[in-house]
């Protein structure tokens, strides 16, 4: 894979930030669109433009088509069995919430247990925390060895016969940690619960198969694997959807409305109350055609090496503290450098164009699990080289010398 040729195809990419050439590592919180999405985007407000499944007209046509053909390549892209258990979405955020809030209350009774992790993203954590809440359900979690890493035996000691639902990330947005999402499926199911997987950090960066994972529900966002903000999408086995309710009312979601009484469509327009996100539909579509021309195999290892390369190259800063696990780890390495905050670290690095991630990445449980308030996150991307890196590695001493000179 040659990162350097798909750097030419990112627009963004080539411009200067404070006078100097971009590096840009924050692709955890977003990645960048090629010219092809771009394009995808542009022909369907010029050529395509219109509401979907109501019109008979050929513009209608076009668009209903470009957006099912979206359902369609995120069906394959993830392995699904039916391209009816695509739920488009907003992003991983909503398709959690579809589920926490309509298969939630239907399982839950009080004194049932609702089985996460500390890493968890806020967006798989709250939605448990409220259905919780609202059903007398226990919110549990599985221990995080020292090294971030959950332990199968801890699992196997976490879910119970009461556990309901399990709802994990695939992949850790600040720790980098792959989880064992298909053995731990498997041990939900040998109790009776369901498997939820927060797939936004891995579905960009790995092969996902969701039938060999035999996961229950998979959300994933467009916006972190190339495609547009504001799409996403929920896989969910077509029996659990079915026997759910919608979220949203409203039309293109209806088969038929009397006065006082209205009835469904099938799977998956039930989900899809009013106008959809067309565009981002179809600029999805353009993103999955983009990643698998190029091979989510290749871009994974192409990451993996990179992570390794500046997980080596950061840990020789004296005065750096990387947390996370060395293996087992996609494309991200979160740091902090001693008496100096984060978002100082991240300004500092600004100014000579690097772009990286300073905060609680929407993680604060997890943060206190590491006894830090905040951290720094370089994430990096199929268009990011080891030069990169080194531009990253360059300015993070540049900024120790800068505080240390201050102090």
């Amino acid at each position: 894979m040659n990162a350097q040729a798909i750097r030419e195809q990112f627009p963004i990419l080539h411009q200067e930030i404070n006078g100097h050439p971009l590096v840009y590592l924050d692709n955890a919180a977003t990645s960048h669109k090629p010219r092809v999405v771009l394009d995808a985007i542009k022909r369907y407000y010029e050529w395509e433009n219109s509401n979907v499944h109501r019109g008979v007209h050929t513009l209608g046509s076009r668009a209903t088509d470009a957006y099912e053909g979206a359902r369609e390549k995120v069906a394959k892209f993830i392995n699904a069995k039916r391209t009816q258990e695509i739920i488009f979405t907003r992003g991983t955020t909503t398709a959690l919430n579809i589920v926490a809030s309509s298969y939630g209350p239907s399982v839950l009774n009080e004194g049932d247990e609702i089985v996460i992790t500390p890493m968890e993203h806020h967006s798989n954590l709250i939605p448990w925390q409220q259905l919780a809440k609202r059903t007398g359900a226990v919110l549990k979690y599985i221990p995080l060895q020292p090294d971030g890493n959950i332990d199968l035996a801890d699992v196997e000691k976490t879910i119970t016969s009461n556990t309901k639902i399990v709802s994990m990330a695939y992949v850790s947005n600040v720790l980098g940690v792959i989880n064992p999402i298909k053995e731990v499926a498997e041990i939900a199911h040998r109790n009776g619960a369901v498997m939820v997987v927060d797939g936004a950090q891995s579905t960009p960066h790995m092969k996902v198969d969701v039938q060999d994972l035999d996961c229950d529900f998979y959300a994933l966002s467009g916006h972190k694997m190339c495609g547009p903000t504001g799409i996403g999408a929920l896989y969910g086995k077509k029996a659990l959807l079915e026997s759910m309710e919608p979220v949203e009312y409203g039309g293109e979601m209806i088969d038929d409305v009397g006065l006082y009484e209205s009835t469904w469509k099938e799977l998956p327009w039930k989900f899809e109350g009013g106008t959809p996100i067309i565009a981002g539909a179809v600029g999805l579509g353009a993103a999955i055609d983009f990643l698998t021309e190029i091979g989510m195999d290749e871009i994974a290892q192409h990451e993996s090496k990179l992570s390794h390369y500046a997980m080596s190259r950061i840990s020789e800063i004296d005065g750096i503290q990387v947390y996370g696990p060395k293996k087992r780890h996609v494309g991200l390495v979160t740091f902090n450098l001693d008496g100096v905050h984060p978002h100082d670290v991240a300004t500092v690095l600004d100014a000579s164009g690097v772009a990286i991630r300073a905060g609680h990445h929407c993680c604060q449980p997890l943060m206190r699990w590491l006894e830090v308030g905040s951290t720094a996150r370089a994430s990096f991307y199929l268009y990011n080289t080891e030069q990169d890196v080194d531009r990253l590695v360059s300015a993070l001493i540049q900024t120790k010398e800068y505080f240390g000179d201050a102090t």
